[in-house]
């Protein structure tokens, strides 16, 4: 009979902080991370529709208002605390134990689903340790991702339509009744 995994210990676990965003989401998730402490125990990972066209500057963009180090994400690459890690153009980002895994954008893995694919892998992997944040960005992506995250007890957020440049991504969440705050980006941070 094979072994069954141990489960993490619960002083080793922490959050896992998934952030999605797309047309507008670049200036609210500014304002969210001038908003953070430098300290939160928290691992962040942004997944913004990028074009596919040109290499992503948003680690460069956002080291300059994180207070913690920014990471593009690579293979493979370990959450730590107090980090936020960054999708690469042309991928989409799935959670496995603890790990970031990237796979291409193709038939299979759409641009338009990025937010849904790691949100759900979010919530299987990290349950009640899982956060989603939805902010502005056109079109759902995100809705049922975060309807998985609140399905496996964790939190869920979405931007405030005042606030939001493009609103209906954060607005197709809400709707579902999976939200548990909207808020503007600072007050999600507080």
């Amino acid at each position: 009979m094979g072994k069954l995994k141990p489960e993490t210990p619960p002083e080793l676990q922490f959050p896992v902080v998934g952030i999605g965003a797309s047309a507008g989401g670049l200036d609210a998730m500014r304002t969210f991370l001038k908003a953070l402490p430098a300290k939160s125990g928290m691992a962040f990972v942004f997944i913004q529709h990028l074009s596919p066209k040109h290499e992503s500057i948003l680690p460069g963009i956002l080291q300059k208002v994180a207070p913690f180090p920014v990471h593009q994400i690579t293979d493979n690459i370990h959450l730590e605390p107090d980090n936020l890690y960054i999708i690469p153009e042309n991928k989409v980002v799935i959670s496995f134990d603890g790990v970031l895994k990237l796979a291409p954008i193709d038939k299979t893995h759409k641009k338009s689903n990025t937010i849904d694919l790691f949100f759900s892998s979010l919530a299987v992997v990290h349950q009640s340790y899982a956060v989603g944040i939805i902010l502005s960005g056109s079109l759902d992506d995100g809705t049922i991702g975060l309807q998985v995250i609140k399905s496996y007890g964790g939190l869920t957020f979405a931007q405030d339509e005042g606030s939001a440049e493009f609103d209906s991504m954060p607005n197709s969440a809400v709707r579902t009744g999976a939200v548990d705050f909207v808020l503007p980006p600072d007050k999600i941070a507080e």
